[in-house]
């Protein structure tokens, strides 16, 4: 089924297609961040020492990795942290990308991978699909991203993925998360939608849910954060409506959460961060709803003056993965 068919293709009516010019300066960035990156490995990877030859080494083996491969034929290789414990059920994060970039260049800007080495979590990062205009997409929801009608079934393959890699090594079924970027942002609200029951929470910057929320429908309560810059002009921070089809705001996507979890509906304030390492200040705003069902939350980080692909700084990742961690199942 990984390869399906799902029977909710983008709307065409709101014509997210006809913001592809938004999308495509995404894409771009996300291409140029690719070349620079395969560029530096390549001269780190290829310098030579003053003799010619290839620099020194301690001359011990390289260090054997656990990690694997999972997908079948949309392959994405799982990362196993060092000293990974095969006999303890782990957490595991999975990253998804936004249009048109690729999980290797989202990882690039999301810097989990590290923390995975440092708290023990299994990971990985796959990729969406190559539609007609070349670039990899999630088919998410209603207008976000599938444009050329393909309904391939994401929410199969990335629900197939947990069970394989669970295959592998043990999974923590009450600590499986997942978070995105824009497209990858949408694709995580759609996990939460159908998936609450494989899924503890998921966080999506610069994503959002359904306009409608009869069309998001979770058969239990589930943890999410939505990361959003006030700038951002892809991907609105006050969302967007055309002909009735669209998506919701930032505060409007957490408040349908709020409404879904059993929250508080006022949302509170909670102290600022400094996540964005171009803006001054902690410029990031956090407020949540409180008194959730168990197992629910629903809070919003607002990122003041950030666009749609914001200058993560060092403190993104922690702040991140903290916030799914304490977002367990009950």
């Amino acid at each position: 089924m990984r390869n399906g068919r799902d029977a909710r293709p983008a709307a065409k009516a709101f014509s997210y297609a006809s913001k592809c010019d938004t999308f495509a300066r995404m894409h771009t960035f996300y291409r140029s961040l690719a070349v620079l990156s395969t560029t530096f490995v390549l001269t780190t990877g290829c310098s030579s020492s003053s003799t010619g030859g290839p620099q020194s080494t301690t001359g011990d083996p390289p260090e054997e990795t656990l990690d694997f491969v999972v997908g079948g034929d949309r392959p994405v290789t799982v990362h196993v942290p060092p000293g990974f414990d095969k006999n303890k059920p782990a957490p595991l994060v999975i990253l998804l990308h936004g249009l048109g970039a690729s999980g290797f260049v989202q990882e690039l800007v999301f810097q989990l991978e590290p923390e995975s080495d440092k708290r023990g979590f299994l990971y990985a990062h796959p990729d969406g699909t190559v539609g007609a205009d070349k670039k990899r997409f999630w088919n998410a929801t209603d207008v976000c991203c599938d444009f050329g009608g393909t309904m391939v079934d994401d929410v199969a393959y990335l629900t197939g993925l947990v069970k394989e890699i669970g295959e592998h090594y043990p999974v923590d079924p009450k600590r499986v998360f997942f978070t995105g970027h824009s497209n990858g942002g949408f694709m995580s609200h759609r996990l939460a939608c159908d998936k609450p029951d494989v899924i503890a929470a998921v966080a999506s910057l610069a994503g959002s849910t359904y306009l409608d929320p009869t069309k998001c429908n979770p058969s239990e309560t589930i943890g999410v954060l939505q990361i959003h810059g006030t700038n951002d002009t892809s991907v609105k921070y006050d969302g967007e409506v055309q002909d009735g089809a669209g998506y919701p705001s930032a505060s409007e996507t957490i408040a349908i959460w709020a409404g879904k979890n059993g929250c508080d509906p006022m949302a509170q304030s909670a102290p600022a961060m400094d996540i964005d390492a171009v803006l001054d200040g902690n410029e990031t705003l956090v407020t949540r709803h409180e008194n959730c069902k168990a197992g629910g939350a629903a809070e919003l980080w607002t990122m003041q003056g950030a666009g749609h692909i914001p200058g993560l700084g060092p403190n993104f990742a922690p702040a991140l993965v903290d916030w799914l961690f304490a977002h367990a199942k009950p």
